[in-house]
């Protein structure tokens, strides 16, 4: 198996990607601050998988979050094949518009995911968020001639800081979500962050194409793929404008 790292801004990059060239999209896109208001979001900075992100790393913050998921998502279903399957993660708030995007995108929307935290984060006054959720997607149908079966909710601890992110996937899970990419195929990973995506694509007997914009966690991710590999097995891509 082998991989590409693009280091670049997804929207540009996604333009690049020739038409059905991946199998299958897995991602945790910037939350566009992640506030309750737009009078909050526009007061934070922006979380996912790929970090902490100012106005270098993370430019679109100011603008309409739906529209640029849309445009994202629309991106990654036109280099996507036939099946194939597209999975966000998020947490609570941000559910409506990932569904609403990956549906003006062209995608088929099929449910939602929750991923149970045993150590949740407990709330003075309130319920526990224990919780994040991962929306998934179909191009056209699902491939029914597979023999592939996957649970319908995950119940796994998140990664401690020494991992490497605090927002870091548990590999037990994205081994699992990787399956739906038929083996040796192409996982997309828009917003690569430290790399958990393409460790368990790699693992799984898949390709692997990421795309990172912040130079750090671009780093980091580089330096966990090319330990799954050989040297001969690997190729850098970028920087894209």
């Amino acid at each position: 198996m082998s991989y590409q790292l693009h280091r670049g801004d997804a929207l540009t990059v996604l333009k690049t990607l020739p038409d059905e060239s991946v199998n299958a999209v897995i991602t945790d896109p910037p939350y566009s601050s992640d506030g309750r208001t737009s009078r909050d979001a526009c007061g934070k900075l922006a979380t996912s998988s790929s970090g902490v992100h100012d106005r270098k790393t993370f430019p679109d913050e100011n603008r309409d979050h739906l529209a640029w998921l849309t445009e994202l998502l629309a991106g990654a279903h036109r280099a996507s094949t036939e099946h194939s399957v597209a999975m966000l993660f998020s947490g609570l708030r941000q559910k409506p518009d990932i569904i609403e995007a990956l549906r003006m995108a062209g995608w088929t929307w099929q449910g939602t995911i929750p991923w149970i935290k045993p150590a949740g984060q407990s709330r003075k006054g309130g319920f526990e968020q224990s919780a994040d959720f991962i929306t998934w997607g179909v191009k056209g149908s699902l491939d029914t001639s597979r023999d592939l079966y996957l649970p319908g909710h995950f119940t796994v601890t998140q990664p401690g800081k020494e991992q490497g992110h605090t927002t870091q996937k548990p590999l037990e899970i994205m081994r699992q979500l990787v399956q739906v990419c038929p083996a040796g195929g192409t996982v997309l990973d828009p917003f690569t962050g430290t790399g958990s995506t393409g460790v368990a694509a790699l693992r799984e007997g898949r390709r692997f194409l990421g795309i990172e914009l912040n130079p750090h966690y671009a780093d980091v991710a580089e330096q966990r793929l090319r330990a799954e590999l050989t040297q001969d097995d690997f190729v850098v891509a970028g920087p894209e404008a």
